[in-house]
């Protein structure tokens, strides 16, 4: 009977699934001209992912594609980190040896923590890109690896993915740029609830578009029959299968489980509950073998023959009389070759329902049995999978004396392989079994062993005893490498609880540290209050780590938020704490931070050879924190100073650092600093791609709301207000009231006033602008306060004819005029922007005077800005025409000619507009076409004179009636044109008509004054 059952319970025949298949094989012919591809397999467990996966895989390997699979290991309730890559790479180890080993060469160590067949993993530092190098190594590795051969990576089971994995997922599928590569893996839809950990990974997944998504649907009733005539080897007859279409509702898995039943004559005994259908066959196996299969359900996904030997407990010939028989019955399936012998269930639904069916004290009493075999003989299982299993089975066994070495031994396993997420869930269940594991074995544990993140305080961790405390630091540290910072925030702050009844200030203030580095990387604060009490903590006690760390950390929050003499001095004694302890990195850090802060204070040339130093010694040193930050640091400082030249040639190099060490936000920051830089050398598509991927890499609030920024200052200068507008509020958002420095509110502030000129609202820029006047400029503002005041007087130079924006201008140049006197002006780019704001002012007096806008333009002249400098051109230009005369008409028109190119390169909108309405304006030709007439300004917009008039007047500020009376029309007729003026402007109100006339020039001063009723 068995064997029979053997050959039908699979159809032979594969049905359906002929638009998927086709998708995955036309995926595989791009993938063979080297465009790697990424697909996503989802649907209901039994749909029939599995049987599409071989399929395609055994088409793959007929057009000569290598085909690695890695299904995803379920151990009790917990996934092996990274399992599915370390089995799909030893898969490709073995098909490829030479080419794996050649495009490894030189990483060895590092990829040993995913393969170890590669050799010993080396005793690497642990910090936040720590992670992110090995993602990136393994991504280079496929690349090389699929270099000159197809190669399809297939994971299977991504619902049962460790976070390590799905991360690495996350990050192979953002980042493979070439090879001939192709990778998928199925996941089953029906168990991504709400709160399933894939599911952010989903959606993330969505948004790329180098990412396609398949989710199988269920067989038709014709497809049904298919595989039931394949099963039975007959065409069944339509009762038969309109029965077992109703009963499986089409699902592949319980489709093979009723025809069989059926046949066997067994559809009588079955009842309407699922586990009953999964269950009936294994029902009907010999006791011997049903005792196997529950000993297989709850030793994991795979079960090697020689561990199932040790726990099931049978004489030899009668286990493997009992296996037998359930691979017989197609209920278990011998693993394939190369993944060593041992079993598994054929489908995990199967597994599922005999594990449910387990008693609680049975499935005990199994994992109990499972890890006093592993520990009595190790060589049970691969090497690489011993410790996290052994801690898994004690754990699952309810035995706290011995799962907690275990689970402490799996953390450091988990942190040697860089699997931080899964450290931190198992250093959650150490903390978790602690206090019901017996006093004696807690005293025999050793923070040397388990810790490495703790700084040493004043105790020899050899000797002392491991305690609570440090478990919670190493969690909490954990938590900040695998980005989980919610959950190491929870831990820190239990941990500065317990310490309120402990005379510990070192320890308490390492975890205040921590504390403000979690809470302002939430959003949740600046850190300020966590780091103040941190430097009362440690306050006249003699150096140490701690100290130094602290100290750092303070003069970086200064730099930052309060620059100035505090600042400095806060980072000279981090630099001589950490030189008098020793510690390499903290001292690189501190002297970075010096190194800003002496540009800031004007001592630019050796500030910037610190910053260039620090970034050569963390490169020679393997320090790759501390050089990420030199990556993003020194490039900012000499865009700061206009050098964007010199950094852009950094930040490009700096980017493939960030890719190959860095965390996603790390390489965010690079990327907003490029765009940053290129857009100030006015390559604005660049400058967009720049943003765009800094969007698409950025997690951070920091990073998301400096994303946002110089989002909506592009699209302002391209005329898009909406979107500048959308972009402002999500910054504004992002860094809220908790956020001061002036690198962020300032530019906001800047943006904003902007955003309300544009719309003819100069009183709503006053009130943006006054809270920072109000404030002052702290020193070192300079990059980000000089653009400031500019959009500030401009706006008032664009309001000088509104009459509602009369009545307190003059006290607010005043206030811009004081506040400027406070800025540095060391830099050219500084000087350049204080000429422009001089001359605003005089403009919005005024008082333009072609000889200030020249100087203003000779300045800019010298830089790399060619958008401010088409700026400060189109203003002379204006100048000279409102000045008169035939020599400064041909300089304004060579003048225009020059910007309006410029504008137009650069998809500068609303500059563009300006100049081309001057230039009709003043009958000044911008091209030789243009030459041939010279279309009034007005006229261009499609305004009749009678609008023309009533725009005048809107302009000059009166109101419906009063223009009815200088009109000699009614205010009913007024209101009409008013209202076709604004639609034929584009604009949404009278004060944005204002605006536009105003800063196009089409009526002179004193114009409103000058209309004849016609």
């Amino acid at each position: 009977m068995l064997g029979r059952v053997e050959t039908r319970s699979v159809s032979p025949v594969f049905v359906g699934r002929v638009g998927e298949l086709g998708t995955l094989n036309a995926a595989l012919s791009r993938a063979a001209v080297g465009e790697p591809q990424a697909l996503l397999i989802g649907g209901e467990a039994g749909v029939g992912k599995t049987r599409l996966v071989e399929e395609f895989a055994s088409a793959a390997r007929s057009r000569g594609a290598v085909v690695a699979l890695g299904g995803c290991v379920e151990i009790g309730a917990d996934g092996l980190p990274f399992a599915p890559f370390s089995t799909a790479l030893r898969a490709l180890r073995r098909a490829l040896p030479d080419e794996l080993a050649a495009a490894a060469a030189g990483q060895e160590e590092e990829l040993a923590r995913l393969l170890p067949e590669l050799g010993v993993a080396a005793a690497a530092r642990h910090d936040e890109e720590g992670m992110a190098r090995l993602f990136e190594l393994t991504a280079r590795l496929l690349e090389r690896a699929a270099a000159d051969r197809t190669v399809v990576l297939a994971l299977e089971d991504l619902h049962w993915a460790d976070a390590s994995t799905r991360h690495l997922l996350s990050y192979l599928l953002r980042t493979l740029r070439t090879g001939r590569l192709v990778v998928l893996a199925t996941y089953r839809a029906d168990d991504i609830h709400r709160r399933h950990p894939l599911r952010p990974l989903l959606a993330e997944l969505d948004r790329l578009r180098t990412v396609q998504r398949l989710e199988l649907a269920r067989f038709t009733r014709d497809e049904v029959c298919r595989q039931v005539a394949g099963i039975l080897a007959y065409e069944p007859d339509a009762d038969q299968v309109d029965a077992i279409f109703e009963r499986s509702d089409g699902n592949a898995f319980f489709v093979e489980e009723l025809a069989v039943a059926a046949h066997e004559g067994c559809r009588t005994g079955l009842t309407d509950s699922l586990r009953d259908l999964l269950l009936v066959r294994v029902e009907a196996l010999p006791e011997s073998a049903q005792s196997v299969a529950r000993v297989v359900a709850e030793g994991g996904s795979t079960v090697e023959y020689r561990l199932l030997d040790a726990v099931a407990r049978f004489a030899e010939d009668d286990l493997l009389e009992a296996l037998r028989a359930a691979v017989g019955a197609n209920i278990l399936l011998a693993t394939p070759d190369g993944d060593g012998d041992g079993y598994r269930f054929r489908h995990s639904l199967v597994r599922e329902a005999v594990g449910d069916d387990l008693l609680p004290g049975e499935r005990a009493r199994l994992n109990r049995r499972y890890a006093e075999a592993l520990e009595a003989d190790p060589t049970l299982v691969p090497a690489d999978e011993r410790v996290m299993r052994l801690a898994s089975y004690w754990y699952h066994a309810h035995d706290p004396a011995k799962a907690l070495p275990a689970v402490l031994d799996a953390s450091v396993e988990a942190r040697s392989r860089r699997a931080y997420s899964e450290q931190l869930r198992l250093l959650e269940r150490a903390m978790e079994l602690w206090e019901a594991a017996p006093q004696e074995v807690r005293a025999a544990l050793r923070p040397v062993g388990y810790t490495e993140a703790y700084p040493p305080c004043g105790c020899d961790p050899a000797t002392t005893p491991l305690r609570y405390l440090d478990l919670m630091a190493e969690a909490a540290v954990a938590g900040r490498y695998c980005g989980e910072r919610e959950r190491a925030l929870k831990i820190t702050k239990r941990a500065l609880r317990l310490l309120q009844d402990e005379d510990d200030p070192l320890r308490a203030a390492w975890f205040w540290v921590q504390r403000s580095r979690l809470v302002h990387s939430l959003g949740r604060g600046s850190g300020r209050e966590e780091l103040a009490t941190a430097q009362d903590l440690v306050r006249g006690l003699p150096p140490s780590e701690v100290h130094a760390e602290v100290l750092t950390h303070i003069a970086n929050w200064s730099m930052v938020h309060a620059p100035g003499p505090d600042a400095y001095q806060a980072a000279e004694r981090a630099v001589e704490y950490a030189r008098m302890i020793g510690s390499r990195e903290i001292e690189l850090n501190a002297r970075q931070v010096l190194g800003v802060l002496m540009v800031h204070a004007g001592h630019i040339e050796s500030g910037l050879a610190e910053l260039e130093e620090v970034r050569e010694r963390a490169l020679a040193e393997d320090a790759p924190s501390v050089a990420l930050n030199a990556y993003v640091n020194l490039p900012s400082e000499l865009e700061a100073l206009g050098r964007s030249r010199e950094a852009v040639p950094i930040l490009e190099k700096g980017l493939d650092f960030a890719q190959r060490h860095g965390q996603p936000d790390t390489e965010a920051w690079v990327w907003g600093n490029l765009a940053e830089s290129l857009l100030s050398l006015g390559r604005w598509d660049e400058a967009e791609r720049a943003c765009a991927a800094a969007g698409r890499v950025g997690q951070g609030v920091a990073v998301r709301g400096v994303h946002a920024t110089l989002r909506a200052e592009l699209a302002l200068a391209r005329g898009d207000l909406a979107e500048a507008d959308r972009q402002l509020a999500a910054g504004q958002g992002f860094f809220g009231s908790h956020e001061p420095a002036p690198q962020h509110h300032l530019p906001l502030t800047r943006l904003a006033v902007q955003l309300a000129a544009a719309r003819g609202r100069p009183l709503e820029a006053r009130a943006h602008l006054a809270p920072v006047l109000d404030r002052g400029f702290p020193p070192g503002a300079q990059r980000d306060a000089w653009p400031l005041l500019l959009a500030a007087a401009s706006a008032e130079g664009d309001a000088r004819a509104l009459p509602a924006a009369d009545p307190g201008r003059a006290e607010l140049l005043d206030r811009i005029r004081t506040a400027a006197r406070t800025l540095a002006t060391l830099a050219p780019v500084w000087q350049a922007h204080a000429c422009w704001v001089r001359a605003e002012l005089l403009r919005a007096e005024g008082r333009s005077d072609p000889d200030d806008w020249s100087e203003v333009v000779a300045a800019f002249e010298r830089l790399e800005r060619p958008y401010e400098l088409a700026r400060t051109r189109h203003r002379l230009a204006e100048t000279l025409l409102f000045a008169g005369g035939d020599d400064e008409r041909a300089r304004a028109a060579e003048l225009l000619h020059l910007v309006h190119a410029v504008a137009a390169h650069l998809g500068a909108v609303p500059l563009t507009e300006a100049v081309t309405l001057l230039a009709q304006r003043a009958r000044l030709p911008l091209s030789p076409a243009s030459r041939a007439a010279c279309v009034d300004p007005v006229e261009s917009l499609g305004l009749t004179s009678r609008e023309r008039d009533v725009l005048r007047l809107v302009s000059a500020g009166r109101t419906n009636r009063q223009i009815a009376e200088e009109l000699f029309i009614s205010p009913k007729t007024a209101s009409v044109h008013v209202s076709n003026i604004l639609s034929k402007l584009a604009v949404s109100g009278r004060g944005e008509a204002a605006a536009l006339a105003h800063r196009l020039g089409l009526f002179p001063p004193g114009a409103g004054e000058r209309v004849s009723a016609r």
